[in-house]
This record gives structure tokens, sequence and C-alpha cells, in this order.
């Protein structure tokens, strides 16, 4: 595993509208000496998104991965692991809400020893677009998830998450979907890892552009927050939490 790569998994499910000005901007986003691996993880697309990712199979510094049906974004995470060479994982999502030119800020507490675990809050940040009702999930879950630990968490359903990899590798990880978010965070509080925010910038975008995550997910989000952090106690035993 080498101490001055960035692993940049990019799970991906029908974006091939935005999959190659994303990639784009990610080789784009400097993170002073860090080089990137980007790790592509096609989740079942049914557009021309296999096709795209095809085309960098063969370059250097990607990585190129597929489920062959929908299984979600967990999954796809958990597949992509064992194929990252980095230090640290950062996870991107393929829409552009997200802009990669945080990326250095991210990653930054980690390489200083700061921290293991850091989130990028859009709250502490700038949010343009985001829907009230969806505002409002966002707000009652990191309030519930600060409650839950000692970490004290402004946007518990942030995409940019990033982890030290061998941290991230020793979770165990259980979920298939959007419920990542609230599966890792309920562990990290459950054994008692700091959890560090920064400032991100973020531009929402609506379903009819092609945003995935619909109310259940939310119900389904504060379900997994409160088992992983609360329950689960054959998995933690086995992974040496508490």
């Amino acid at each position: 595993m080498a101490d001055d790569v960035l692993s940049v998994i990019v799970p991906v499910k029908d974006e091939a509208a935005t999959l190659r000005d994303l990639v784009a901007m990610v080789e784009e986003a400097e993170v002073p000496g860090m080089e990137k691996e980007i790790v592509l993880i096609d989740d079942g697309s049914t557009d021309g998104t296999p096709a795209l990712l095809e085309s960098y199979r063969e370059r250097h510094g990607f990585v190129v991965l597929r489920h062959e049906r929908n299984r979600g974004k967990g999954a796809a995470i958990r597949t992509a692991l064992p194929h990252v060479s980095g230090s640290i994982v950062l996870i991107q999502d393929a829409d552009r809400e997200y802009d990669p030119a945080d990326h250095a800020a991210l990653v930054e507490p980690i390489r200083k020893g700061a921290a293991r675990v850091v989130y990028g809050s859009r709250f502490l940040g700038t949010h343009e677009g985001m829907a009230w009702p969806n505002l409002a999930f966002n707000k009652v879950i990191s309030w519930v998830a600060s409650r839950l630990g000692s970490s004290r968490i402004t946007d518990e359903a942030t995409c940019y998450k990033v982890f030290d990899t061998g941290l991230l590798r020793s979770l165990p990880l259980r979920c298939d979907g959007f419920e990542f978010c609230p599966e890792v965070t309920g562990l990290l509080q459950s054994m008692g890892e700091p959890i560090v925010e920064v400032p991100i910038r973020y531009r929402a975008r609506g379903k009819e552009a092609g945003k995935k995550v619909r109310a259940k997910d939310g119900v389904i989000a504060l379900v997994w927050l409160l088992w992983s952090r609360l329950g689960r106690l054959s998995d933690k035993r086995a992974a040496g939490l508490r």
C-alpha cells in the first residue's frame, strides 16, 4: 500500500451524462504531494456508462470494475476496497454535485496525522439548490448521529467521506445501498474514532437530472445508523470493536 497515493472510489450507476466531466475534474484536482488513483466501479448501469468506463481501463492510474447487476453504492464500495493501493481512500459521487477541488482540504487532516476520518460538511461550507425536505432530513440525522458518540457531526449524509485505508478495511461493512453513510458513521461512533469535518462546496441536482436518493432511503439510513451504533454485537466482536 503506497503512502503517497490517494485512492478515489467512484461508484457509478447510469451517469453517462456526467461521468466524463467528473473524471476530468478528479484528475485535475491537485492534492500536493500525492499521486491519485481513480477506482471506477460500475454498478449495473444500463445507459452508456459501461462503454465510457472501458475507455479508462488501460489508462495509468485507473482501476475499472463492474457489477453485472445493480447492487447499490455500499456494495460498490466494498467491491472496490480490495483493489485500492493508496494509504487514503476518498469516496466521490459521479453526479458532479460535489466539487473535486475540495480533495486537498479533505485529505490534509489525515496526512498531518490529526485524524483518520474526515467528512466534508456542506453546512460548514456552501450548499446550493438543496430541497427543504432533504435539508431537514440531513439536519435530523446529523443531530441523531452526534448523540451516538463523542464526535459532533454537522453533515452525516455527505458523500465526501475520507479514510485511512487500513481503518476503512477493518470495519465490518455489510450494507449494499446508500446506507453506507450511516453504517460507517454508526460504527465509527461505536468505536470512539474521532470524525473531523472540513467545509466543502455542494450544488444539488434534482430528480429530473438523475438524483437517485428517495424519501424511503432516509428511513433506511436512520435504521442503519442506530443498528450500526447500538446493535451488531457479533460483527463488532469479530472486528474487535466495542
